[in-house]
This record gives C-alpha cells, structure tokens and sequence, in this order.
C-alpha cells in the first residue's frame, strides 16, 4: 500500500495543474493564495497516480470512516493534507505538488495515536503495532524515490497523528456500560482515562502552535531548506540509478491567444512562439525540448 505526493510534473500538466489549484509556494507567499494548501489535494498528475491514492484511500479510509464516522475522518483527513501542503510549501519552495498522500498519510499518523491513546481495547497490542509500523516505514521510504513529495508524506503524516489523540479518541467500556445500564443506577466511571485527556490537551496545544508557526513562517517567504544543508534527502536521496534533479524537458508555460511563452527550468532560457494551434501539446513539448536542449 503506497501513496505518493507528486512534484515537478513535467511542462504538458504543469501549468493546466497550476490553473487548477496546484500547490507553488511563490502562489501563495507572493500572490497571496493560500487556497492553494488545500486545493492541491484533490489534484493528481495522472491516472497511475490517482488510481494509486484511491486504492489507498479504500484499505484505509473506509476502515477508519465505519468507526469513527464520516465528520471526525472527514476533518482529519483534509487538516492532515493541510499539514502535508504547508511543510511541502516549506521546504520545496522551488517545485509545485499535487496528491492526496498527505491526508493519506494522515490517516496512517492517526492509525497509530489511536492505537496508543486507545492501547487497552486491543488483544494482540504489540502485534498490531509493529504491522502499523511496518506499513508506515515502507510507505515514507517511498517517498526517497525522485519527484516524489515526501515532505508532504511527512507532514500529513505528524499532522494526523496528533490528530489522532484528539479525535479519535475512545470511551471507557465501563463508562459505556453504566450509560446503558437501567435506569436509577448512578454512573460512576469516568468518560476518558486520565492519560488519555492528557495526550488530547498536549496534541491540541502542539495542533495549534505548529499550524500557526507554519503558517506565518510561509507567508513571511521563509524557504526552510536554506536553512536545512540535508533535508533535502527526506524526499529523494540521489543514486546510480536516478537523478534528483529536475528533468531537462521541463518548462513552465503561459499561453495569451496563439502566442506561446516558455522558461525552462533546467537553464532558465525563455522564448516566445506562435502557434497556429495553441492546444497541439506534442508541438509544446518539442518547443520545450528545443529551448531546454
């Protein structure tokens, strides 16, 4: 089970991509549209991708949806894409990102606080656990392989999980019994655990405090992987077998009637073209290929 949060789609979707919502952090710090944190959630750079997310969404969603309800994994699930948007903005100011993985990763985040604020339900803790996280490593190490965003992974991912002891939390089966017990006979259990309204109030003031830093940080332009010499291996370590660097053919476009204007990003090189029709994408790509070459 592997979702994946797309960066630097190449030019043909880029800038439809960015038409739509996709996440570019110069959008929202320089143009002020912070929308963008939340709209690139719903967009995808291609069918494998969205096929790959949904199918995720179906083993994790739906577990999760049946127990604690659509309201409480609807709201964790789009604040947890908001976590992965924002730590993505963050730390890849130079790339745009679409994908639902970062609320995915969400899921998986409050998948494990639940297992641990509600420990004393399961049987077999341990063997639980250890599945979790299995399933948790293997999907981040995903996120290693080239323009894929991992820093959304791991941002969904922290998101959730402390959104997890603050709505995913479970009543006492004592307290449970004594609601429903007959009528006259006092309830005497407490809803919650201690440890639990403790873990609730730390996750709540760590929720705020870190969407709030986060938040100014970015709309005060504050790109954190200068100040960060090797976060960058978080989301692609670079090997014999693939590049990190962005492809050669990739080209940011904007288009005013016929007239075609292009910036490669390799080489910064920009040209201007008129086409007789302005929709042909394999005549783009070749003007792309040209101008990066």
């Amino acid at each position: 089970m592997t979702a994946s949060r797309m960066v630097q789609v190449l030019f043909l979707g880029h800038d439809q991509l960015l038409r739509m919502g996709a996440l570019e952090t110069s959008k929202v710090t320089k143009d002020h549209e912070g929308w963008r944190l939340i709209t690139c959630i719903w967009l995808h750079a291609g069918v494998v991708h969205i096929l790959a997310n949904m199918l995720s969404l179906l083993l994790i969603g739906i577990r999760l949806e049946k127990e604690f309800g659509f309201m409480r994994i609807g709201a964790l699930y789009v604040l947890s894409g908001v976590g992965g948007s924002l730590m993505s903005a963050l730390f890849m100011a130079s790339n745009i990102s679409v994908g639902a993985s970062g609320a995915l990763f969400g899921l998986l985040g409050s998948m494990l606080s639940e297992l641990i604020t509600n420990w004393t339900i399961y049987e077999n803790k341990f063997a639980a656990l250890l599945t979790l996280v299995m399933i948790i490593v293997i999907n981040l190490a995903v996120g290693i392989l080239p323009h894929v965003d991992n820093f959304a992974h791991l941002g969904g991912f922290v998101s959730g999980f402390f959104l997890g002891f603050v709505l995913l939390m479970r009543p006492q089966f004592g307290y449970i019994n004594q609601k429903n017990s007959p009528l006259g006979m006092s309830i005497t259990k407490q809803k919650f655990k201690t440890y639990q309204i403790i873990l609730w109030v730390i996750a709540t003031v760590i929720l705020i405090s870190g969407f709030t830093v986060g938040l100014v940080l970015l709309l005060q332009g504050y790109n954190a992987s200068e100040h960060c010499s090797w976060c960058h291996y978080l989301s692609c370590v670079p090997t014999s077998k693939w590049s990190c660097n962005a492809p050669s053919n990739y080209c940011m476009s904007s288009q005013l009637g016929n007239q075609l204007n292009l910036i490669c990003q390799s080489t910064g090189k920009t040209a201007t073209y008129v086409l007789t029709d302005p929709s042909n994408s394999e005549a783009i790509k070749n003007l792309c290929v040209g101008l990066c070459g």
